[in-house]
């Protein structure tokens, strides 16, 4: 998603803790992360990732620049927000599970493939974006345990 509003990453940044999990930990893996993108004109992406969220599988995106901000939330079952004196804005909990939040998604991407095979044409997203967020998973292991940035290597974008 980082590459759809920034598609040259050129160096990666994270580090990682294990703060609720102890079979994470064992299993040599972190279950809390803070991961910075750059890309190639000076764009700063940050990521924060945890295994543990009380309230429901969160997923949000704020992307901020010069002409405003852009936000896209967590989806809930309902778009009914309750305001008391007791609090402002209390919602349902957030959808638990990615697959009910993007069952949605998947079936347009699937559609989507079979299009572009049917029509003979690309797909987008494609082979190579799959393989640069590989590239970027890969960097962003490599600098939690190494404790260093990562850069890009040219011609992997």
């Amino acid at each position: 998603m980082a590459r759809f509003f920034v598609p040259d990453i050129i160096e990666v940044s994270a580090t990682g803790s294990n703060l609720f999990c102890d079979y994470i930990e064992e299993a040599g893996d972190f279950d809390s992360v803070v991961i910075t993108l750059r890309g190639r004109g000076g764009e700063l992406i940050t990521i924060t990732n945890s295994r543990h969220s009380a309230y429901g599988h969160d997923q949000r995106l704020e992307a901020f620049g010069s002409e405003g901000l852009l936000t896209a939330g967590n989806m809930t079952p309902t778009t009914v927000r309750s305001y008391t004196a007791g609090g402002a804005e209390q919602s349902d909990a957030y959808l638990p599970f990615f697959l009910e939040r993007y069952a949605q998604a998947y079936r347009n991407e699937l559609d989507s493939f079979v299009r572009s095979i049917r029509g003979g044409t690309a797909c987008s997203p494609g082979f190579d974006d799959g393989v640069m967020a590989l590239v970027l998973a890969n960097a962003a292991e490599e600098s939690a345990r190494s404790g260093r940035a990562v850069k890009i290597a040219e011609g992997k974008q």
